[in-house]
């Protein structure tokens, strides 16, 4: 009953616009008071948990994307990419979705996607046909790749609090993250095949190879952060930790010197903004911690498991209850929030019934992404409305017609179908 209560309060809180930070301080202290346990000692452990050497990559791959963003390292991956895939009917979405998913393998971070790509694509869309509601709708779902692709901040959150290995969940997540963006290209490509506001300008293969290389070239030194980031977790070069710090101090140099985008006036917002986005992460860590400690001490996942297992005799029945339980919770809390909370509680309950916890990781990007794209909350898709200046009831009817058509039937497949996030993980020996 006290967790029930203390979940109760957190989701009360949020819904009524209390910060996230405050509401999670309450559910720690409602769960303290149910539970008749001593708070100091418990923020002491708190406190300890945070301090790990795999939470050091949160700040420097969030400063990484505010670096992206200001240094004008996203504006050549776009370009880049839309001289590859921009030229058919429906290269304009084509490249936003692909572009999105350029950029998460190097900041893993939705917001910063969001910001970034929809600024530079939303309106040249507009001029290209697509309406302004259905390309804010796309920029919003596409941005949500950053739960998938690597490097995840929401998958290194995972790993630390459900105490699996962050090289693991990242390549757990690849197969999901490779098949959305498949999913929301053919969408587009079916939506508008029949627009009749645009029409191609004809362009000749010489011409469209120069603009390639041309584009490819001044793209080369933003290219190079996935390559150097992902290559060197699992080539073994170094941790996720350090490859976070060489993302940091490659994307310095290249925004000054090579793309002269960044100013020094740029470099100190950019820490700022890094520094606030990570005060807030730590805190609901901190007592997402706290929390988790309850629960372990009153045996809330045992019960849950139990009551779990009573209720529902079928293992396919219990993961779509899980799918449910997690969407919605993504439609009223942050992913952040989401995956803090959740999935040290409902971890036992997966392995109860046989399933990985580095298949799990991918069972809860999967089913956030429907639910931080699903009011009340919403909270990437409100932003993508901000900077696509249209209202939230004009983008969601697109933004449903995604989630039912890609995002959905990626969750189902990622849940139901353990080899799609279990075979790297198993190619590179982190799951036997």
């Amino acid at each position: 009953m006290g967790a029930l209560l203390a979940i109760g309060a957190v989701i009360v809180l949020m819904v009524i616009g209390v910060p996230v930070v405050f509401s999670f301080a309450a559910m720690t202290l409602v769960l303290a008071l149910a539970y008749d346990v001593n708070i100091s000692s418990l923020m002491t452990t708190g406190f300890w948990s945070i301090n790990s050497i795999i939470l050091l990559a949160l700040p420097l791959f969030i400063m990484t994307g505010y670096l992206m963003q200001s240094g004008g390292i996203a504006a050549r991956l776009i370009r880049f990419v839309e001289a590859i895939v921009g030229s058919s009917r429906s290269g304009m979405g084509t490249s936003m979705v692909m572009a999105c998913g350029v950029f998460e393998a190097i900041s893993g971070t939705a917001s910063a996607a969001v910001a970034s790509i929809g600024t530079i694509m939303i309106d040249p869309m507009e001029k290209h046909g697509y309406s302004r509601p259905y390309s804010t709708a796309l920029v919003g779902i596409s941005s949500l790749l950053g739960l998938l692709i690597p490097p995840s901040i929401t998958m290194i959150l995972y790993a630390v609090v459900t105490r699996q290995s962050v090289a693991a969940v990242f390549l757990a997540t690849i197969g999901p993250g490779i098949l959305l963006i498949i999913f929301l290209c053919v969408i587009n490509a079916i939506r508008m095949r029949n627009n009749p506001a645009y029409s191609p300008e004809p362009i000749t293969l010489s011409k469209r190879f120069r603009n390639i290389g041309s584009t490819g070239w001044k793209a080369l030194p933003a290219l190079m952060l996935p390559v150097i980031i992902l290559g060197g977790i699992y080539g073994g070069i170094f941790t996720p930790t350090e490859a976070a710090a060489i993302a940091v101090v490659y994307a310095i140099p290249v925004g000054l010197f090579v793309y002269r985008d960044l100013d020094l006036k740029a470099l100190a917002q950019s820490f700022i903004h890094a520094a606030t986005t990570t005060g807030v992460i730590m805190i609901i860590l901190l007592f997402s911690f706290v929390a988790s400690r309850i629960f372990t001490f009153e045996r809330v996942p045992q019960q849950l498991t139990e009551l779990l297992l009573e209720l529902f005799q079928n293992k396919l029945l219990i993961l779509l209850m899980v799918n449910i339980f997690l969407i919605l919770m993504g439609m009223i809390m942050d992913d952040v929030s989401v995956v803090a909370i959740l999935s040290p509680l409902l971890l036992p309950v997966m392995e109860s019934i046989g399933i990985h916890p580095v298949h799990f990781a991918a069972i809860v990007g999967t089913s956030v992404v429907i639910g931080c794209n699903s009011p009340p909350m919403a909270p990437i898709l409100f932003m993508s409305c901000r900077i696509g200046r249209v209202g939230m009831s004009q983008v969601i009817r697109p933004a449903f017609s995604f989630m039912l058509l890609a995002a959905l039937p990626v969750m189902l497949i990622t849940t139901y179908w353990p080899a799609l996030s279990l075979f790297l993980p198993k190619l590179f020996g982190y799951v036997s």
